[in-house]
């Protein structure tokens, strides 16, 4: 699917694979799956919690900007949204993502009241995943995904946020066998 980019996007990605390690990259196999699902369902609205060095933010930003989208995203080191916000403008979806700084559930808090989303992906404090749900949930449209990664990885850290999905009844929610694990819900009400 990286072959479908520009030469320079292809090049952006491979480098910041080879830091994954370093910035908590999600793997290139659920990057593509959720690239795939913002297409595939014509979403144009999108939030991420965790930005780090923009890996992720590429692929959703592509998708986003596919469908002619926009998605919000947000990081709290000033030094890894700098990276991000540099490497978003080489990629060239910059243009369709804003970079909201700060601690993410301030941020969640204070984002404008008629801001929603059709797509969330959260990667970020693994112990703080409730809360981001509890604060993205009220800004999903029905028909809506919300996911967060490394629910098997960090499973005790997140097991909170699992038993809240899945106890909600808006909810339908399964775990995913992608590295590190993807929590994949659709907001049916």
């Amino acid at each position: 699917m990286i072959e479908n980019f520009d030469k320079i996007t292809q090049e952006v990605l491979k480098d910041l694979e080879k830091t994954q390690r370093d910035f908590w990259n999600i793997s290139r196999q659920t990057a593509e799956f959720l690239y795939k699902i913002i297409t595939t369902e014509g979403f144009v609205s999108g939030i991420e919690v965790g930005t780090s060095n923009g890996y992720s933010g590429i692929w959703l930003g592509k998708a986003f900007k596919a469908n002619g989208g926009q998605m919000s995203t947000i990081e709290f080191y000033e030094k890894r949204y700098s990276i991000a916000r540099a490497n978003f403008e080489k990629c060239g979806v910059a243009d369709v993502i804003t970079i909201r700084p700060g601690e993410a559930v301030k941020v969640l808090e204070d984002l404008p009241e008629d801001l929603k989303f059709d797509f969330a992906f959260v990667d970020a404090n693994k112990r703080e995943s409730v809360d981001y749900f509890r604060l993205i949930h009220p800004r999903l449209k029905a028909g809506g995904i919300y996911t967060c990664d490394n629910v098997l990885s960090h499973k005790e850290k997140v097991q909170t946020y699992i038993d809240a999905i899945n106890a909600h009844p808006d909810y339908i929610h399964t775990v995913l066998d992608l590295p590190a694990g993807l929590s994949f819900a659709r907001k049916i009400r």
